[in-house]
């Protein structure tokens, strides 16, 4: 698609994940057994025809950067185009903007060398698994400035709070962007806007030392733009906090879940991992969960998600958990309601209990 061009903003995105971002940031947080947050909304942009994607990152994108690499695994390792890391850069004296608006502004070159006249900007907390075609199509039809994915909630959480409420008229032309908890009509973070207007938008924000372009930019002048909003259906989440994050992985569980977010035409792609198969052991018993490749089983897995390289001895027992990449559970271990970061060690005889409201967190490399 050579008119859309895909941004993934992560400068502003709401996240108390503690534990697990000590060492990434939120983009980067394992999730569903093999993928990462950030893969979820690069995916869809690819499946939408978009080449050339930027990633606005600030800090602790180290862990980014090694899961991103060229971009090969989503085939974005293109000459014309392609992936594009972009760190705000400070090294312009008569620079005055702030918050995302400096990368904005210090990047402008990434929107002004490009042929495409529309941007598609996306957060890395929205989990779907979606093709924006039809979005686009519909942002083009309508001859919007704008056009504002939002999707209906009908179960309102804790991790929907922050997040905005559409109003709109019968056509979708949106009449306000509120903080209404009573409104079921949730802003996605995700919009499509033309490019010209994000510029314009851009240089109005600074001149006047704002610090957020969305809230600046396009809040701030809702009555000045011509602003629609389309409504995305489907299997989504939006993980903002531990909590969140523990409830859409086990969600995971359900079959219909799972196949409704990944069993599509349009896989979800990540990077790619020569692991062997999961080998289970003589006194293995793994029971409605997920394992990925990798894995050595030889004690009881139950209703929990266990990532690539996971080794579980004779004797232990892990229930309702989620179990991160390369971690090692000794022999008579008991583990339920536990979240484990990455290259976590657990000795022989431990017993950690959390609950599923407060799932207990280990950070990455401990040894316990």
């Amino acid at each position: 698609m050579d008119r859309l061009m895909g941004l993934i903003n992560l400068e502003h995105e709401h996240h108390i994940f503690n534990e697990l971002t000590y060492f990434r940031n939120n983009a980067s947080i394992p999730f569903a057994g093999r993928y990462r947050l950030i893969d979820f909304p690069l995916s869809n942009m690819v499946h939408t025809g978009i080449e050339e994607i930027a990633v606005f990152v600030r800090n602790k994108y180290r862990s980014l950067l090694d899961h991103l690499g060229t971009g090969d695994n989503w085939d974005l390792d293109r000459r014309n185009g392609g992936l594009f890391i972009l760190p705000p850069d400070w090294n312009d004296p008569s620079d005055q903007s702030k918050g995302d608006l400096r990368f904005f502004h210090n990047n402008r070159d990434y929107f002004n060398r490009s042929n495409c006249k529309y941007v598609l900007v996306s957060g890395s907390q929205f989990i779907t698994n979606t093709d924006y075609t039809d979005a686009f199509k519909f942002h083009l039809d309508r001859n919007a400035d704008i056009t504002l994915i939002s999707t209906n909630i009908e179960n309102l959480q804790h991790e929907h709070k922050p997040y905005f409420r559409i109003e709109a008229d019968d056509i979708g032309w949106v009449q306000n962007i509120t903080n209404d908890k009573r409104n079921h009509l949730l802003f996605t973070g995700v919009y499509i806007i033309n490019k010209d207007i994000l510029m314009e938008l851009v240089d109005q924000c600074i001149a006047f030392h704002k610090n957020h372009f969305f809230m600046n930019g396009i809040k701030d002048n809702l009555h000045q733009l011509k602003i629609q909003t389309y409504r995305h259906t489907g299997y989504s989440a939006f993980i903002n906090t531990i909590e969140s994050f523990y409830r859409h992985n086990m969600n995971l569980l359900c079959e219909d879940n799972y196949r409704e977010l990944f069993y599509k035409p349009s896989f979800i792609q990540t990077k790619f991992s020569n692991n062997p198969p999961v080998q289970y052991l003589k006194s293995a018993n793994v029971k409605n969960s997920i394992l990925a490749n990798g894995c050595v089983i030889d004690g009881e897995v139950d209703n929990s998600i266990l990532f690539r390289g996971v080794h579980v001895e004779e004797g232990a027992t892990i229930k309702n958990s989620i179990i991160m990449q390369r971690c090692s559970i000794g022999t008579g271990v008991y583990l339920e309601n536990v979240i484990l970061d990455k290259d976590v060690r657990v000795k022989n005889g431990q017993k950690i209990i959390g609950t599923t409201e407060k799932p207990f967190v280990v950070a990455k490399r401990q040894v316990i």
